[in-house]
């Protein structure tokens, strides 16, 4: 579970009544994109066949540009987590990292799930490696596009715990 019980307004777009831009949530669901193409290699050397995670990381793009209504960019994210089910290790926490970015346009805070399965698919892929996490973790922050950097990070600390504690060192 990666939804906090009591939604931070700023997380929540204008319309639903919080104070989210819809430019933001845009980038929001552009950074989920980059976190989630980082690792999908791990489910692509699995599943080459498997289209879904990638039409996923896709479709958060095309829902940010206006090109892809948020319902049918959530369903295609769902497809990606049903990608995932069958699966273990660092190839499932990629394709769910994928789903979640694509759903980001249907509820923003979906963007720490992109973030966070993604650095429990490195993590998984490289169990002996102690820095494995934090390497990835401090590569999203740079992706992070200016305009809503300190709402992610902020996000980060608040939600770290039901992340899994990916966002700690």
């Amino acid at each position: 579970m990666i939804l906090p019980k009591i939604r931070d307004p700023r997380m929540v777009t204008i319309r639903r009544g919080g104070t989210l831009s819809d430019e933001d949530h845009r980038l929001l669901a552009l950074w989920a994109a980059e976190c989630a193409e980082h690792v999908l290699g791990y489910f692509e050397q699995e599943r080459a066949d498997d289209p879904r995670p990638r039409e996923a990381i896709a479709a958060a793009r095309a829902w940010a540009r206006g090109d892809l209504p948020m319902m049918q960019a959530r369903a295609v994210g769902g497809h990606s987590m049903g990608a995932a089910r069958p699966l273990v290790g660092a190839a499932r926490f990629a394709a769910y990292s994928a789903g979640q970015a694509a759903c980001v346009g249907h509820v923003a805070e979906h963007d720490l799930g992109a973030a966070a399965y993604a650095i429990k698919a490195v993590r998984s892929a490289r169990p002996d490696d102690p820095e494995a996490g934090r390497v990835e973790r401090d590569w999203q922050r740079t992706q992070l596009p200016e305009p809503v950097r300190l709402l992610v990070l902020e996000d980060q600390l608040r939600r770290n715990d039901i992340c899994w504690s990916t966002f700690s060192d």
